[in-house]
């Protein structure tokens, strides 16, 4: 693939045994999963090769798994493709950090590891994200406005994913008023089981604390281009990357304008190293009508093809 860009999924694409058949032929990858453990002190490969989706969607294991699982990926695959660009969705973000080597793959780890259970700590059941389906942004954008006005609560848009797709991210009286308006509207609202509302002003605490880790670590200009999700543009300068990630949890996720930024820059073929492949499947909207590739690479077989 020419004009490659490489893409990093986040929460809500793990899967049963995700990374399994590249670590157990692969000892890098391996290794990283035994990093992992040890950094987070999770069991991961037992709660993601035999665990149970309660176990495997608890934000605390699965940041540093799903990140592993990715950059695995990644490692396998380097010395065979050349990007002109990468971006990761939310926590995907991180191993564009570690792919591009902005953050060492070791520092990557340990910071997903800290996110992961700062956030799960952020847990309040008055708090929630939703997603909104088959509404215009213009529309979404009136819906939390007027649930604002109503409640009198906090509500954000959280991730601008695609023009079928947002999410937004707030309190649960709030979520509801949207909800409201949205059926009104003929779109739909679809609570997200999740513990807090991400992406927004209400895990400020927990940013505050990361963002403290964020400033120690050894901070590195990309070996390539990387569209960040709080400002969808790239930053060549260590420092103010450091700035905008100490920011990364409370921002919005501008994945619309990433994809298409990303494509007007020159890249047409998008990759997308994790599971499930739910990126690609949003390519479909957000590159409608133009000329591109897109495909997933979540296990060792698919890896092997393009290797």
């Amino acid at each position: 693939m020419s004009n490659l860009s490489i893409l990093f999924p986040g929460q809500g694409s793990q899967e049963l045994e995700m990374g399994r058949d590249l670590a157990e032929s692969w000892a890098p990858a391996m290794d990283l999963w035994k990093f992992a453990e040890a950094e987070s002190g999770q069991a991961l490969r037992e709660i993601y090769w035999a665990g149970s989706p309660a176990d495997m969607a608890k934000t605390d294991a699965l940041q540093p798994a799903l990140t592993v699982v990715n950059l695995s990926i990644w490692l396998y695959l380097k010395d065979s493709i050349k990007p002109i660009a990468t971006a990761g969705h939310s926590l995907g973000e991180f191993a564009s950090l570690g792919a591009s080597g902005i953050l060492s793959i070791k520092d990557t780890l340990k910071a997903v590891s800290l996110r992961g259970k700062l956030m799960s700590q952020v847990a309040n059941a008055d708090h929630g994200m939703a997603a909104v389906l088959k509404l215009a942004q213009s529309d979404v954008e009136e819906a939390v406005e007027v649930a604002i006005s109503e409640s009198g609560k906090e509500l954000r848009i959280a991730n601008y994913n695609s023009p079928a797709q947002y999410v937004i991210s707030g309190e649960k009286a709030a979520l509801d008023a949207a909800g409201a308006v949205i059926k009104g509207k003929k779109g739909r609202a679809i609570l997200l089981p999740v513990s807090g509302a991400f992406h927004s002003p209400l895990i400020q605490e927990a940013a505050d604390e990361f963002a403290g880790y964020l400033q120690k670590m050894d901070w590195n200009s990309p070996a390539f281009p990387v569209y960040f999700n709080a400002t969808a543009a790239t930053e060549k300068n260590a420092e103010k990357i450091k700035e905008i990630m100490c920011s990364q949890m409370t921002s919005s996720v501008r994945w619309i304008e990433i994809i298409a930024n990303q494509y007007e820059a020159g890249a047409t073929s998008f990759l997308e190293l994790g599971p499930k492949g739910v990126l690609t499947k949003l390519l479909v909207a957000n590159l409608k009508g133009k000329d591109y590739e897109g495909k997933g690479i979540g296990n060792l077989e698919q890896a092997r093809e393009v290797k």
